[in-house]
């Protein structure tokens, strides 16, 4: 879920993502009909991951071949349902479809290598008459072991499908992969972010996006922190939202004292503007060495290093906070099991 396996922009991307840390190897390629597939586009893996657990938890077969209409795929996911929505959801399956990924992430031999594609195939179905009548595709064998195997899916937040931005996205999932239960939250270098992002843009304006997401605070679920250390090194800290239960007043006066009569200068409700850092908080967190080594390595970001001094696994802890969940399902991407001939349920 938090390396770069897709683009986190809407337009047409050709270019290869490559990544290399530690022992990880990445590389996604596209093919300039359809482009790279998009962190939109994987809205239909979750939609898919969620099918499955839902048949087998209400005691049904289960198969990588799954079918649907247009309409239960694009509602569940958020989207319209008009033709051009319906016009969208083909080309996000050709992306699925056409889009190669070729990994080390948990591949059993040193220096091994796994190739594959989002989805195997899919087609349009039709009724006797030649009209339009639904959906199939077959989701690879990896993809369909991996959602039957509990301690690899996660459950997310369906406020996910609102976030608009392809940045914002790739911070839920990667905040939600590394949350589990920890209370203080966990830190990521700037640097070691853009790289695992695979965002074509300079490191500068990608800085620049991610402080206006901390302003924002789009994350459900969670809050995000600035922190700059003596060294100058520039952290982003997140930490689960406290919930509070209550319900969020229909208006609140900025600041003003009381009755403001009207006839004032500007407006006296308007909204402060809000400031980078959420809370009062002054002090950075303490370094999670030891569940979060990946994303803690000091002043060797591009090595790969912690502060500790020791190289890093690279390969995130998906297991933190494994569970499953018949609506809202997502495989925790970077634990893509290796290469298996075995076949599933047909």
């Amino acid at each position: 879920m938090s390396y770069p396996f897709f683009s986190l922009s809407k337009s047409h991307r050709v270019a290869p993502i490559d990544f290399v840390a530690g022992g990880v190897s990445i590389r996604v390629e596209a093919v300039p009909d359809h482009g790279m597939a998009t962190i939109w586009d994987a809205d239909i893996l979750i939609w898919a991951a969620s099918q499955i657990v839902e048949a087998r938890d209400g005691g049904l077969r289960t198969s990588r071949l799954i079918a649907a209409t247009p309409y239960e795929i694009l509602t569940f996911i958020g989207r319209g349902t008009s033709a051009r929505d319906y016009m969208r959801l083909k080309a996000s399956l050709d992306r699925l479809q056409s889009t190669t990924v070729m990994t080390s992430i948990r591949h059993p031999t040193e220096g091994g290598r796994h190739r594959f594609s989002w989805i195997n195939e899919w087609q349009e179905r039709t009724d006797a008459h030649g009209r339009p009548d639904g959906i199939e595709l077959i989701v690879p064998d990896w993809f369909y072991r991996a959602v039957l195997d509990d301690a690899l899916v996660l459950t997310i937040d369906r406020a996910y499908f609102d976030l608009t931005g392809g940045l914002d996205r790739w911070l839920y999932r990667l905040v939600r992969k590394h949350g589990g239960r920890q209370r203080d939250g966990w830190r990521f270098d700037f640097r070691h972010l853009y790289l695992k992002s695979g965002v074509l843009s300079p490191f500068k304006r990608f800085s620049f996006e991610l402080r206006a997401i901390i302003r924002r605070q789009p994350l459900p679920g969670y809050r995000l922190f600035l922190e700059v250390e003596s060294g100058g090194r520039t952290l982003l800290a997140f930490e689960p939202s406290p919930a509070c239960g209550q319900a969020v007043n229909g208006l609140v006066p900025s600041g003003t004292q009381g009755v403001v009569l009207s006839g004032t200068g500007v407006s006296c409700y308007r909204e402060p503007k809000p400031g980078l850092m959420p809370g009062q908080k002054t002090e950075n967190r303490a370094l999670n060495l030891d569940s979060n080594k990946d994303s803690n390595f000091c002043c060797t970001a591009l090595a790969g290093e912690n502060p500790t001094g020791h190289p890093t696994t690279a390969a995130d802890d998906a297991r933190s906070e494994a569970q499953s969940n018949p609506v809202n399902a997502d495989i925790a991407s970077d634990d893509v099991p290796p290469n298996s001939r075995s076949e599933g349920k047909r």
